[in-house]
């Protein structure tokens, strides 16, 4: 499988590369951070048997690098079979509701920016007959919660439009997958109390690849976040006030 990450210098995305690198899967990785790049791609190369892994600069919150990244990908790789989607910004509600920057950064990186880089890849998958289209959105989207008011409500609205897509695209080619984490014990989650059922990249990774490979339209990792919030989608609203879950 000939696949562009964006995000797989770190956290999730690293784990889920890896296990593509050790089968063999050609990669190309975007990401805004040269060094980092570099880095990942030779480990990447190392593990993969020596496979050459090629990278390109690509910002999330600046989209007018977008169109070259994925052109440079789909040169090195002779085409795309997949975009993975991981890259994203995350900060607690508290800091989003005292910082205005920084709410504008996350909101514009997670929802609007996100969106737009998936667009483009959509485009280039379908002309070429199709492909699978793998973007990480969150539990956080499932059901409006105080801790994470704004962070969730752009994943819900990314989440949506994965389900749009889906639905409008799937017979033409198309598969998306739509990966759902739960609380994830990686570089963007580090210093938060971790909750229960809390789960590591490189133990969540294979569930992914496994959707990817079977093109399944969501997945909760760890699984057990299907059920939880299942639950949490089920309380009445007066009750989501006075949680603090």
């Amino acid at each position: 499988m000939k696949v562009v990450f964006l995000g797989a210098t770190r956290g999730m995305g690293r784990a889920v590369a890896r296990l593509m690198a050790q089968r063999h899967d050609r990669l190309f990785l975007l990401g805004r951070d040269a060094e980092e790049l570099a880095r990942s791609a030779q480990d990447l190369e190392v593990i993969g048997g020596g496979n050459k892994v090629e990278a390109a600069l690509c910002d999330l919150l600046q989209p007018e690098t977008f169109a070259s990244a994925l052109d440079q990908a789909a040169s090195a790789l002779n085409g795309i079979d997949a975009v993975v989607v991981t890259a994203g910004l995350f900060a607690t509600q508290e800091r989003l509701e005292q910082d205005a920057a920084l709410r504008r950064d996350v909101l514009t990186a997670d929802f609007t920016n996100t969106i737009e880089f998936c667009e483009q890849a959509r485009q280039r998958l379908l002309a070429t007959g199709g492909g699978t289209l793998c973007v990480f959105s969150s539990v956080a989207g499932e059901r409006a919660r105080k801790p994470v008011l704004l962070y969730g409500a752009a994943k819900a609205g990314l989440s949506q439009y994965l389900e749009g897509l889906d639905h409008k695209f799937r017979a033409q080619g198309l598969r998306t997958v739509c990966v759902k984490p739960g609380f994830v014990k990686t570089s963007m989650t580090a210093g938060l109390k971790a909750p229960p059922f809390a789960g590591e990249a490189d133990t969540i990774a294979p569930a992914v690849l496994k959707a990817i490979d079977r093109g399944r339209p969501i997945v909760y990792v760890p699984g057990i976040w299907r059920w939880v919030m299942l639950v949490i989608r089920l309380l009445p609203r007066a009750v989501m006030r006075r949680i603090a879950f």
